[in-house]
């Protein structure tokens, strides 16, 4: 599998993008809500992605809930994951249960229509940060952990993998990293014991599969920001948190990513930070300069990581409504809304 996933721009494939999605170097391709129109509109544009491209390729949307579902017509309103501790009068139990089924729901609901992945959960610490808030699960990380371990496991269900996100935190800085570079002041100690901890508990118990991180700069850690730090990804994530699971670069055309360069820049130090897979997404003439011209490599290890992410239950979407996952999902989460 190719260690580029990229974006389209429309509703249906253009001859430029069934080129781009037979390259060796794409594996994988996102989708926006540009690109819905309708249920079965979606169904068929993966269905002819899937066609086009060879075999093994990954298709993922960020499909949260709240402000970022990127589907509507015709899928559930998943609620913002800051609002679950509230819809449930801060009673931990009952949090716990809707965030599971909330995790079911959206799984159940984006694989039926052929996508494998959602980039989910986002396990940020709802702080300072606007363009976090209330995607995040809690503003205290033991919540967070808990909660999204919960969402995770409805997830895992239903058979989706779950991709941790934005490591090792976002939501104590107030700039937003795609229109700026934030830099966080705080001492690795407070971060460690802060913004890290969902991510830590999260990894020691197995539960995630993948991996987005932060481009944010923590000074006290690397001059680097994460996404293009090995410090970071190789040191920290890899040999002393354990984690052996996809390591996705975030978005690289986003401004915080614009600290190390040019697109080629870019794609190539994420790459030899340890990102799996790079998204260069909303600037086709950045990801065509990529393919054509930078110095990144198929690697084994990493395609072996990516292949466990594809989606192994085949689920109609004219099927849900009888579906007693999505019947029991869909009925609790009724009774909160």
């Amino acid at each position: 599998m190719g260690p580029i996933m990229l974006d389209v721009l429309g509703t249906s494939l253009t001859q430029e993008d069934k080129e781009l999605l037979q390259h060796p170097l794409v594996g994988g391709l996102i989708l926006f809500t540009r690109n819905f129109e309708s249920v079965a509109q979606i169904s068929a544009l993966v269905a002819d992605i899937r066609q086009v491209a060879h075999q093994n390729f990954l298709i993922a949307v960020d499909h949260e809930g709240g402000r970022v579902q990127r589907f509507r017509q015709g899928f559930s309103k998943i609620p913002a994951m800051g609002s679950l501790w509230t819809l449930t009068n801060e009673n931990s139990v009952e949090a716990q249960a809707l965030a599971k089924q909330c995790g079911v729901l959206m799984a159940l609901e984006v694989q039926s229509i052929g996508i494998d992945i959602s980039f989910a959960p986002v396990l940020d610490v709802n702080g300072i940060s606007a363009v976090i808030g209330d995607r995040g699960f809690h503003q205290q990380p033991e919540h967070v952990a808990t909660l999204a371990s919960s969402f995770i496991a409805g997830m895992h269900q239903v058979g989706m993998k779950a991709t941790g996100k934005h490591f090792p935190g976002h939501g104590s800085v107030a700039a937003d990293s795609h229109l700026a570079l934030p830099i966080d002041s705080r001492s690795r100690t407070e971060i460690d014991n802060f913004d890290l901890l969902p991510f830590k508990k999260l990894i020691d118990s197995k539960c995630l599969d993948a991996l987005m991180p932060a481009h944010v700069i923590f000074p006290d850690v690397d001059s680097e920001a994460v996404g293009f730090s090995s410090l970071w990804l190789k040191e920290i994530l890899r040999k002393k948190l354990g984690f052996d699971g996809v390591i996705f670069s975030d978005d690289l055309s986003m401004e915080g990513a614009a600290c190390i360069g040019g697109y080629i820049e870019r794609a190539e130090a994420a790459q030899q930070a340890g990102c799996d897979m790079l998204l260069l997404c909303n600037n086709r003439a950045g990801c065509i300069e990529v393919i054509d011209n930078a110095n990144i490599e198929i690697n084994s290890l990493s395609t072996h990581r990516l292949n466990k992410l594809l989606k192994t239950q085949q689920i109609n979407n004219a099927d849900l409504a009888t579906n007693s996952d999505w019947q029991m999902a869909n009925q609790l989460l009724m009774s909160y809304l």
